[in-house]
């Protein structure tokens, strides 16, 4: 039976995609229909990955497609949210495939805030099971065979996807199990499994053996590429290195068989026997090295019966030469396979969740487009509004229409009681000074925000300032103050706009200040008004004159204009534009958008024409400014001028500006509330977009810190140190109870200079009185060590030790008692003391040394000898 290599799955932790993603819909789209339906796309996208990735996959077809449709889905989204470490931050944890993990430090994992990621492991997911869908298909028969080469070749294509896109998609070093060198392994041997189902398929049709050759010797080339990756690498399972050196080989071994039955039909005799030696020297290979990996008993037994047979009819018939195997001509390769191809959708049924959501591109393109025609149009608006307060500031000075309306010289002005009228039905000075208190505490709201904002930004990058120290290289995460660039380049800008806001607001107090008294006069009743404007000599020689109906001619003109100023502003307000389909169609067919090269031709052609009309204003105003001027010359030329008249010409004036003022004042008050408002709602998303990093950065980090302590957990506690020799476990084991040794250490001739000092030797057993008398005294005393060693004897029949019964049921063998220790003799703790020295031995004065240990099987020297008749000093069997 074929042996496939299949790859295990990854494993997720839970993420919660409902609450950001559904934060982010709420914040960026409108109430409503379109709202509603992102956020219930967001619920189904949450229960497509527990789908996915929570709960055990079957090895079925179905199970794929489940993974395959979430990997469409993160790929048609990854463009309409703005998924980053300070935007959209979402972590995702995933542990590596082929760590299994310790007692104590857990296995491998990793924690990104990046969806590239998340793609990476649930495409690996995807080609693993494809692995695992292939592994289990009954190869024998075609829809089996067909479905394992389709799906071998997905995995494949998925593995080489992700050597392709790994380190771009995740910006630092991955897990073991997708670094760019383990799944380019991988997706080499998927590939030589899916050539090696093409050859099995192959011999099942009974094809030409020509072909079926070549599709071996194609997959042989491809499983001996994937074990050259892999041969030195620690990166894969060590079961897998075995089963591609016996992949390999068999693959080759069938290359030869079914060439050499080409070469049999060709009638090249001893090109066939090489060929079959050359296989069946594969597979005694395979089964002498990898039999418990591949079963090569049925390829076996084939090649030898054909070799036997070819052996036989080379001698007896044809005696052909047996060519070396060197210089057989190569066998030709024919690859049928190729990597899928991973483009999404991969899913045979998928659809968009978010279709109607715009990308990501879109939207940013569509804010700039959008920020170019408020400029536009603010600028078209402002440059009306400029010309405006301009005529009005002219006509004040020169006291029109008043002066046409005061011909009396002792009534108020038509047009300066209207203004009057106007001014109270605002609201006066109340309306004015309350919005004027309002304004501090928006603006002091708007700044803590913006503090509170930045402290939590500031709180955070200390810690993890403080922890990078700690940790040094092991604090492998992005810095936070490299992270948070963008949020206080934000946060500087927002601080800079309150800034000018306040200058602003200066401005406005006292402009308000330098007219206060005009205004609060303007608010009176019309007879107190009556009486703080001065009187004057009348003139009313002067109400039927040519200049006096020219002046007023001239003014309706000027009023007529500020109209279709009015008009013009609203029509430019009211221009829209959709560009979202222009930057679709660009997107689409570009892969980016050139926002500026689209926005601007745009713009000009929708507000080419307002921008004449304004010019054409300008220079009207300009004209009619003009005549007003010469006009009035001529009217002031007729009028008595008298120091009444001036003063009462003065107020009217100032009351008149005091109007226009008032006007400007409220106006800019009104706008400044609404900026406030507006920035504080601007300010609240920033301090949630802080206050989201914030705490994904605390997940990232506490996760990390579980890493860090996990792996500090498996690190040794202590240096490696070599273990004595004299400790080592023998090599072959006594079959009975090992009997004590009758020295320790290693005598002291074979002692290297250089090696670890040793113990003295062992000191010889106790004296006993001998049952049969000796020759020479056991306690003798040797003068000094002796000159030659004494003859050598033969070695007692079974190794002797201390004398210690024997035990029934094992004669002659001496069991030791429990708690023995025969190596405490002469230790001193030598791991725990590597330095201190050893004791030498002190010998009694008068009495030699005792010698080293003499070779194996010889006694001591200088020991007196036992006769053949004395009783044995140890008992013997």
């Amino acid at each position: 039976m074929a042996t496939f290599i299949s790859v295990p799955l990854k494993k997720s932790s839970e993420v919660d995609l409902v609450k950001p993603l559904s934060k982010f819909v709420t914040v960026t789209y409108p109430a409503g229909e379109e709202q509603g339906e992102y956020i219930r796309a967001v619920e189904e996208l949450n229960k497509l990955r527990r789908n996915a990735l929570g709960r055990p996959l079957d090895k079925h077809e179905s199970s794929l497609e489940i993974l395959l449709r979430y990997y469409d889905q993160l790929c048609a989204v990854e463009p309409k949210f703005p998924f980053s470490e300070n935007q959209l931050c979402l972590t995702f944890t995933w542990k590596d495939a082929f760590d299994k993990g310790s007692l104590f430090g857990g296995s491998v994992k990793l924690a990104l805030a990046s969806l590239g990621y998340e793609k990476t492991c649930v495409l690996f997911n995807a080609a693993a099971l494809a692995s695992q869908i292939a592994s289990e298909q009954n190869l024998d028969n075609d829809e089996g065979l067909k479905a394992a080469a389709k799906y071998y070749q997905l995995a494949s294509g998925a593995f080489g996807h992700i050597k392709d896109t790994v380190l771009s998609a995740l910006n630092r070093e991955p897990t073991m199990d997708i670094s760019p060198e383990t799944v380019g392994t991988l997706s080499l041997i998927m590939l030589a499994q899916a050539q090696e189902v093409f050859f099995l398929k192959a011999t099942s049709d009974k094809m030409k053996d020509a072909v079926i050759a070549k599709l071996a010797n194609q997959a042989a080339d491809f499983y001996g590429d994937a074990f050259k990756q892999c041969q030195y690498k620690d990166n894969l399972p060590k079961e897998v290195l075995p089963v591609l050196a016996a992949k390999h080989c068999i693959m080759q071994a069938n290359a030869e068989l079914h060439q050499s039955v080409l070469a049999k039909q060709k009638k090249r005799f001893g090109e066939e026997i090489a060929r079959l030696q050359h296989a069946a020297e594969l597979v005694k290979t395979v089964a002498s090295r990898y039999d418990e990996y591949v079963s090569v008993k049925d390829l076996s037994d084939k090649i030898n019966r054909a070799l036997t047979a070819a052996k036989k009819d080379n001698d007896f018939i044809y005696h052909d030469r047996v060519p070396e195997v060197k210089d057989l001509e190569h066998i030709g390769k024919a690859a049928l396979v190729k990597a899928t191809a991973i483009t999404p959708p991969l899913s045979q049924k998928f659809t968009d969740l978010f279709e109607k959501m715009v990308p990501m591109a879109v939207q940013q393109s569509m804010s700039i487009y959008n920020q170019r025609k408020a400029e536009t149009v603010n600028r078209l608006v402002g440059t009306m509004r400029e010309a405006t307060n301009l005529c009005n500031g002219v006509l004040a000075s020169l006291n029109l229409p008043a002066a046409l309306e005061d011909l009396s010289g002792d009534s108020i002005p038509q047009s300066i009681a209207e203004k009057a009228r106007s001014i109270v039905q605002q609201g006066g000075l109340q309306s004015v000074e309350q919005l004027i208190k309002d304004l501090p505490e928006l603006l002091t709201r708007n700044r803590e925000i913006l503090d509170e904002s930045l402290k939590m930004l500031d709180d955070e990058e200390t810690t993890d300032n403080e922890l990078r120290t700690k940790f040094n290289q092991r604090w492998n995460r992005t810095p936070s103050g490299d992270l948070y660039k963008p949020l206080r380049a934000e946060g500087a800008n927002f601080r800079n706009i309150l800034d000018k806001a306040v200058q602003a607001d200066q401005v406005v107090k006292d402009r308000y200040s330098t007219h206060c008294d005009m205004i609060a006069l303007l608010c009176k009743s019309e007879n107190e008004l009556n009486a703080a404007i001065p009187s004057a000599n009348p003139t009313r020689t002067l109400q039927g004159s040519e200049i006096v109906n020219v002046l007023r001619s001239q003014l309706a003109q000027l009023d007529e204009m500020k109209k279709e100023r009015e008009t013009l502003e609203g029509e430019i307000k009211a221009v829209t534009f959709d560009m979202s389909t222009t930057f679709l169609t660009a997107l689409a067919q570009d892969g980016a958008i050139n926002e500026e090269h689209l926005s601007l031709p745009q713009l000009d052609q929708l507000y080419g024409a307002y921008n004449q009309r304004v010019q054409a204003s300008l220079r009207t105003q300009e004209d009619l400014l003009g005549q007003v001027q010469t006009s009035h010359q001529e009217f002031s030329s007729l009028k008595q001028s008298n120091t009444e008249a001036n003063q009462r010409e003065e107020v009217l004036k100032k009351l008149a500006s005091a109007h226009d003022s008032y006007v400007e004042i409220s106006s800019n008050l009104r706008e400044g509330t609404k900026f406030y408002n507006d920035l504080t709602e601007i300010l609240l998303k920033f301090q949630n977009k802080c206050s989201d990093i914030v705490f994904a950065r605390k997940t990232e980090r506490d996760e990390l810190l579980k890493e860090l302590q996990q792996s500090i957990a498996r690190e040794p506690s202590a240096p490696s140190f070599n273990v004595p020799a004299y400790q080592s476990t023998p090599a072959a084991p006594a079959a009975g109870p090992t009997p004590a040794p009758r020295t320790v250490f290693p005598p002291q001739a074979q002692q290297q200079p250089e090696a670890k000092p040793q113990p003295p030797a062992r000191p010889p057993p106790p004296s006993f009185t001998p049952q049969a008398a000796s020759t020479t005294p056991a306690n003798a005393i040797p003068t000094g060590p002796p000159t030659n060693n004494p003859p050598p004897v033969a070695p007692p029949s079974q190794a002797q030790g201390p004398p210690y019964p024997s035990y029934q049921g094992y004669p002659g063998y001496f069991q030791m008692p429990m708690g023995y220790n025969p190596y405490a003799y002469g230790q001193y703790n030598m791991p725990s003391m590597p330095n201190m020295p050893y004791m030498p031995y002190q010998a009694t004065p008068g009495q030699g040394g005792y010698p080293g240990a003499p070779p194996a099987g010889q006694p001591y020297p200088g020991y007196p000898q036992q006769s053949p008749q004395q009783q044995p000093y140890y008992p013997q069997q």
